[in-house]
């Protein structure tokens, strides 16, 4: 199989035992109405038959490389990097889905906007066999996704779309020892060669399933998350940055409850100075400042509600130590976390009520 000279963009996909999806992937890519790319497919030594599945397409847009050895994911991306021709780098997952506008949207951004070096998109999710709608902030600015890189993940690999030439900058392209944090690692570091932003319009789909790495890596995920924002937090922490990062990650980025009211408290102080800290260096226009605090404030509501329903909080427990400084974005943010806080209460007295009812 061969491949144009210099596609506009290189699509790297890595492989492994995906014989059932990979197909409807390489589908959705044919279905681009951007069609100067090629498809670099490394294969880590399935045991299945994703490589006959490949091979079946007959698309000389298509490099199907197949490693001597098993290397799993990160490697094996790199291996796809390597081969890269293009001017700019698309991620896909061999189980994930691009819509048909994809990749003409990201390539008509980064040419129009110089200053960025990565876009991704919204995207929504296929879960047994139902889409839901994605669970991320659904207005951005580049610098709300900068804000929110400092507390979470707010792409999703599969939809983003970089610059060759800065991506070639990094060494490697993703780092193994962050194995299923190598993504949002990527995103901090190739961040210092420009701006990251979002298409809001949902592009991509993403499957999700139980032998996806997300579903079965989460407390890996989280520890490798903690150690990628831990650096970026010692500045600000000090000696204090990794337990910050593993409150954060914990609560924030993997939505676990919180324990007690001084747990919720803690999350509140480290969300107000980390914000505080990025308003105060970037300066970013009342729109996005808006949208940061209100983010920020869905969020630190978010965790309140959790803690609520697990009866780890009381509602007093919530509002006494909500942080004045979250909940000043839009109008009527402070009435609309505390009326969801009650809800909850009501909801979860009500079962009771049932209960002992019955």
């Amino acid at each position: 199989m061969s491949a144009p000279q210099t596609p506009t963009i290189s699509v790297l996909m890595a492989t492994y035992n995906g014989a059932s999806l990979v197909g409807e992937t390489i589908a959705s890519l044919q279905a681009q109405t951007f069609t100067d790319f090629e498809l670099i497919v490394v294969d880590d030594c399935s045991t299945d038959d994703t490589v006959a599945v490949i091979e079946a397409f007959a698309d000389p847009r298509i490099r199907l490389i197949r490693s001597p050895v098993n290397r799993r994911v990160v490697l094996t991306r790199n291996a796809a990097f390597a081969a890269a021709r293009g001017r700019y780098i698309a991620a896909l997952d061999h189980d994930d889905l691009c819509h048909p506008d994809r990749f003409a949207r990201q390539v008509a951004y980064l040419d129009a906007h110089a200053e960025i070096v990565l876009v991704g998109t919204a995207a929504n999710v296929l879960s047994d066999g139902t889409i839901l709608p994605s669970s991320l902030a659904p207005l951005s600015t580049p610098a709300l996704i900068e804000w929110l890189l400092r507390i979470e993940n707010p792409l999703v690999w599969s939809s983003v779309m970089l610059r060759a030439d800065a991506a070639r900058r990094l060494d490697p392209f993703q780092r193994p020892d962050l194995v299923y944090a190598e993504d949002f690692d990527l995103y901090h570091r190739i961040s210092a060669s420009g701006g990251i932003a979002r298409l809001d319009d949902e592009l991509m789909t993403y499957r999700r399933h139980g032998g996806g790495a997300s579903q079965t890596q989460a407390e890996a995920m989280r520890g490798r998350a903690a150690d990628v924002l831990a650096g970026v937090y010692a500045p600000l922490f000090g000696d204090a940055a990794a337990d910050t990062a593993r409150l954060i990650v914990t609560h924030v980025m993997s939505q676990q409850p919180v324990p007690d009211r001084a747990t919720l408290a803690a999350v509140g102080d480290a969300l107000v100075r980390l914000q505080d800290d990025f308003l105060a260096q970037h300066s970013p226009d009342s729109e996005s400042r808006s949208l940061i605090r209100w983010e920020t404030a869905r969020r630190w509501a978010r965790i309140g509600r959790a803690g609520l329903r697990t009866g780890a909080l009381k509602l007093g427990d919530a509002t006494s130590v909500r942080p004045a400084h979250l909940g000043l974005g839009y109008a009527g943010i402070e009435e609309l976390i505390l009326s969801r806080l009650v809800g909850s209460v009501r909801v979860a007295q009500r079962r009771l009520a049932k209960r002992d009812a019955a």
